[in-house]
C-alpha cells in the first residue's frame, strides 16, 4: 500500500514537472510565429505622419541619462515636440534637461515642474501634467531609461494610421548593464516578458497591456478611460493604460522593431528589489495569473522530478528532467531575444538562464508574503493594484498635505 502511494507521488511530480516544459513548448511556437510574421510583413509606410508630444515624467538622473534623453532629440520625423515634468523645482535631472535645449536648438524641448499631487503614483501625477502641457493629439511617453533609434517615432505612429488602434507599445533590447546582477536583469526580457507577452496575445486573441519603456496613445482615448487621473493612485501605470484601453474594444499593437534599455551597474540588492516590485505588482493586476504561474517556474520542477527519479534508481530519467529544462528554456530565451530581438548582446548571458530562474522562482514565493515595495527611494503598500504611502512616503504626503493643502508642488 505505501509503495502504490509513493509510486502514485512520484508519477504526480513527473506529470507536474512537464507543465513547465509544455509551457515553455508554446511559448517557443508563439515566439516564432510572431516573429516569423513580422519579418515577412510588407514594409512600413511613412506617408502618416502626425506631429507628436514626447512625454517624460523623471525624477533623479538614470544611468547615461543625457544620452538616452539626446537620442529622442535625433530623431527622423518632421514635427514633434519633447516635454519634461519632475515634481520637484530643483531636481538634479534639470540641469541635464537644460543642456539638451543648449545642444539642440532646433527642437521644441520644455520642462515642467508644477506638478499637482492627483494621487499616490508620482509617475502618473507627472503623466496628468505632461498631458495637458502637450500641444499635439498624439502622445508617446517612455520611461527615463530608455533610448531610441533615430526613425523610433515612425515605427510607433505608423499603427496608428488604423483607425482601430488605440495604443502602441514595445519590447526592448538591452544596452549598459556591466555586473552580474545587470546581466539577470537583462535576461528578464527574453525569458519572461517576450514569452509571456506572446502567449497571452495568442491565447486571448489580442494584446491587451503596455509596458512603460513606450505607452503611446492619443489624446481622445485617454480621455475614453478617464485619462491618467483615473489611474493616478495604481502602481501598474502602464497595465492600466493598455489593459483599458483594450477593454474599450481599441487595439493594442506592439512595435515592429524594439527600443533600447540602458541598465546601470546594478547591484544584486537592487536587481532584487525591482524584480520583487514587480512581483508584487503582477500579483494585484492578474491574481489568478500570478498563482497559475507555479506551472511556469521550470527550474524547481525540473530539480524536484531528477531528485525523485534519482531517489527511484532512474539515473537515465533524472538526466532527461535537467536536460530537457535546460534545452528549452535556453532555447526559448534564444529564440525571444537573440534571434526575434536581434539583440546579440543576450546571447553571452544564455548561461545564467539557470541563475536567473532560481532567483525568479525565490521572488515569486516572497511576492506573497509581502505587499511593500520600494520605489523611486519611497516605500509604498499595493494593495488591490492601488498605492497606499508608508514609511517615509507617508511621511512626506503628511508633511506636504500639512504645508501645502491643495498638494502643488
Amino acid at each position: 500500500m505505501i509503495e502504490t502511494t509513493l509510486s502514485m507521488l512520484r508519477l504526480a511530480v513527473l506529470v507536474l514537472a512537464a507543465g513547465p516544459l509544455v509551457y515553455y513548448l508554446l511559448s517557443l511556437y508563439c515566439t516564432v510565429e510572431y516573429f516569423l510574421a513580422l519579418r515577412r510583413s510588407p514594409p512600413r509606410d511613412d506617408s502618416f505622419a502626425p506631429p507628436v508630444s514626447i512625454l517624460k515624467p523623471v525624477r533623479g538622473v538614470d544611468h547615461d541619462a543625457y544620452e538616452n534623453f539626446a537620442s529622442f532629440c535625433r530623431l527622423d520625423y518632421p514635427e514633434y515636440e519633447l516635454v519634461f515634468a519632475m515634481a520637484d523645482p530643483h531636481d538634479p535631472v534639470i540641469p541635464v534637461i537644460e543642456k539638451l535645449q543648449r545642444d539642440f536648438p532646433g527642437r521644441a524641448i520644455r520642462f515642467v515642474t508644477d506638478v499637482p499631487q492627483v494621487g499616490e503614483n508620482d509617475k502618473v501625477n507627472s503623466l496628468c501634467r505632461l498631458v495637458a502641457e502637450a500641444r499635439h493629439d498624439l502622445l508617446v511617453m517612455s520611461d527615463s531609461d530608455v533610448r531610441v533609434e533615430r526613425d523610433y517615432l515612425r515605427e510607433v505612429v505608423a499603427p496608428f494610421a488604423d483607425a482601430g488602434v488605440g495604443a502602441v507599445t514595445s519590447f526592448y533590447r538591452c544596452a549598459g548593464g556591466g555586473t552580474m546582477a545587470a546581466d539577470l536583469d537583462m535576461l528578464g526580457m527574453c525569458m519572461d516578458s517576450v514569452p509571456s507577452a506572446l502567449v497571452a496575445r495568442k491565447l486571448e486573441g489580442k494584446v491587451q497591456f503596455a509596458y512603460g519603456w513606450t505607452m503611446a496613445t492619443t489624446k481622445e482615448r485617454l480621455a475614453e478611460i478617464g485619462g491618467w487621473e483615473a489611474m493616478a493612485n495604481h502602481h501598474s501605470d502602464d497595465f492600466e493604460l493598455g489593459n483599458r484601453i483594450a477593454g474599450k474594444g481599441h487595439r493594442v499593437e506592439l512595435m515592429r522593431e524594439p527600443v533600447w534599455m540602458v541598465f546601470p551597474r546594478q547591484t544584486l540588492r537592487g536587481f532584487l528589489r525591482h524584480e520583487l516590485r514587480w512581483a508584487i505588482g503582477l500579483r494585484n493586476v492578474r491574481p489568478a495569473g500570478y498563482a497559475g504561474m507555479i506551472f511556469a517556474h521550470g527550474l524547481p520542477w525540473a530539480i524536484l522530478a531528477a531528485s525523485v527519479a534519482a531517489a527511484s534508481g532512474r539515473t537515465g530519467m533524472a538526466v532527461v528532467c535537467i536536460a530537457a529544462y535546460l534545452i528549452l528554456r535556453i532555447g526559448l530565451a534564444y529564440a525571444a531575444g537573440v534571434w526575434g530581438l536581434r539583440d546579440r548582446k543576450i546571447a553571452s548571458k544564455l548561461w545564467l538562464a539557470p541563475a536567473h530562474d532560481a532567483v525568479i522562482a525565490a521572488v515569486w514565493v516572497a511576492a506573497f508574503f509581502t505587499d511593500r515595495i520600494l520605489w523611486r527611494g519611497l516605500e509604498f503598500r499595493v494593495r488591490n493594484r492601488l498605492l497606499e504611502p508608508a514609511g517615509d512616503a507617508l511621511t512626506a504626503r503628511v508633511a506636504g498635505q500639512q504645508t501645502n493643502p491643495r498638494g502643488i508642488k
